[in-house]
């Protein structure tokens, strides 16, 4: 169950043998449906979710020489991102190639239709919204044929992990290529890094470690809710401070250690158990924060042979500050990230320390190559114009229930398994299909503003 496919660019693939994956498995040898762009050779693209991610997809997306690439649709729940997104963008260097009109910018919770209708079958759509309306998004892509990249996470709960799950399987039946925003896996370092510990460079991996300690980022910590625009609306513009809109910083942060660590490994984790702690509960004016997150988590997730993962993250000021990750094996060691999500250079050395005089190899990826960002679209777009097979849902929706899983141990004080996080019947924003510029938010304040947070060891079977 734990086991997942890596990216195509990984020499191993795990065989699928449970029945969550028999739609995928139920497939090979089977004969797919063929689906093109446009018979110009113009691809179109919508991008759904115009905030920084968005905009910085969007302009990836058209960075990529192998063939005609138009923005041609936006969608967004707020006019002010839909139209700074849209200015950078035909502002800059890529301006030549976006093309949307007034009739083609759509603003509202159903802007996400509007946009996709404007796309053919074979056309590529964008999701950089919060991971909330991640399935929504994706049901309506599949339906319209339409291949997707989207942005990670891609979960916060069970419900919608197995409902992305079934999702994915449906993309493949219809022959949708299907990216995802774990950039990690198209770092051609970490590649070769990946290829050199699975042929046992450092023997068999016994400890993985990541880290992501700095100060206060994102949306993640907020203070009460100003009365507008709408408290759904805020909450949405504050995704990072709420559970049911992003994971949490957990998710949001941490993803990109949980995908390569566990890649590394090839293999998910089978449990974790956690501690974590709220120690400064208002800013810097003294106003009380309301978001639902720990100023700091220390997740030990175990695989199914015993190794160990330790996943630690901190958003505090004027602490000591380690973004990297690293893997220790048998017969030594490698700095995975040498700095940030996937930072250049990663290398392996003969003891557990990583020294010059130790190191075996360091990675030297060529120019054209180096940013993860751009080869992650021209690997999609590649197998857009190959018609070969592509989709890296699965892998996304493990990788965001793993650390979904991390975050729950945390803030629950259980050790849980992933089975039970996947399995679990607790969804966070229920209806969220449905919801309006009207609608309640999934979680409401209190009387003081404030919302429910995690206790440990109190609340025990649910974190908030």
């Amino acid at each position: 169950m734990n086991n997942s496919p890596t990216n195509p660019t990984t020499r191993r693939e795990f065989l699928l043998n449970t029945g969550r994956f028999a739609a995928v498995s139920a497939l090979a040898g089977v004969v797919l449906p063929q689906v093109h762009a446009a018979e110009n050779g113009l691809t179109q693209i919508a991008l759904i979710g115009c905030g920084g991610r968005g905009t910085g997809a969007a302009f990836n997306a058209l960075s990529v020489k192998q063939i005609p690439l138009k923005l041609v649709a936006m969608a967004d729940v707020f006019q002010n991102r839909l139209d700074g997104s849209y200015d950078n963008l035909k502002g800059g260097p890529v301006g030549g190639l976006v093309d949307v009109p007034a009739e083609r910018k759509f603003v509202g919770f159903d802007a996400y239709q509007k946009a996709m209708d404007c796309l053919k079958p074979g056309d590529i759509v964008i999701f950089t919204t919060p991971l909330a309306f991640r399935w929504v998004h994706f049901s309506y892509a599949i339906q319209k044929g339409l291949h997707v990249f989207m942005e990670k996470p891609l979960t916060a709960d069970g419900p919608t992990s197995r409902r992305m799950l079934k999702l994915a399987a449906e993309a493949t039946a219809k022959n949708l290529k299907v990216g995802v925003g774990l950039m990690s896996r198209h770092n051609r370092g970490m590649q070769a890094l990946a290829n050199r510990i699975q042929d046992g460079e450092i023997g068999d991996l016994i400890l993985l470690r990541g880290y992501r300690m700095h100060g206060p980022g994102g949306s993640a910590y907020s203070t009460k809710w100003p009365g507008t625009p709408s408290e759904l609306l805020w909450q949405i513009q504050r995704f990072h401070s709420f559970i049911w809109a992003s994971g949490g910083c957990f998710n949001d942060f941490y993803i990109h250690h949980v995908d390569h660590c566990c890649w590394m490994k090839n293999a998910w984790p089978v449990k974790a158990q956690a501690l974590g702690g709220r120690h400064y509960r208002q800013n810097s004016d003294g106003a009380p924060l309301v978001d639902q997150n720990f100023d700091v988590y220390s997740v030990e997730y175990t695989f199914a042979d015993g190794s160990k993962f330790i996943m630690d993250g901190r958003c505090i000021n004027d602490c000591k500050e380690i973004y990297s990750s690293y893997a220790h094996g048998s017969k030594g060691s490698a700095i995975i990230s040498n700095s940030g999500d996937c930072g250049l250079p990663s290398s392996t050395y003969k003891s557990q320390n990583p020294d010059r005089a130790s190191r075996l190899w360091e990675s030297n990826v060529p120019p054209g190559e180096q940013d993860p960002y751009l080869n992650e679209w021209n690997d999609l777009i590649a197998a857009i114009h190959n018609d070969h097979p592509y989709n890296e849902v699965e892998r996304g929706v493990y990788a965001s229930a793993v650390s979904s899983l991390g975050r729950l141990a945390a803030h629950t004080g259980q050790e849980i398994t992933l089975e039970q996080f996947l399995n679990s019947e607790t969804e966070y924003a229920p209806g969220v299909d449905k919801l309006t510029l009207n609608s309640p938010a999934p979680l409401l304040a209190d009387a003081t503003g404030k919302y429910p947070v995690p206790e440990p060891g109190i609340k025990r079977n649910r974190e908030f």
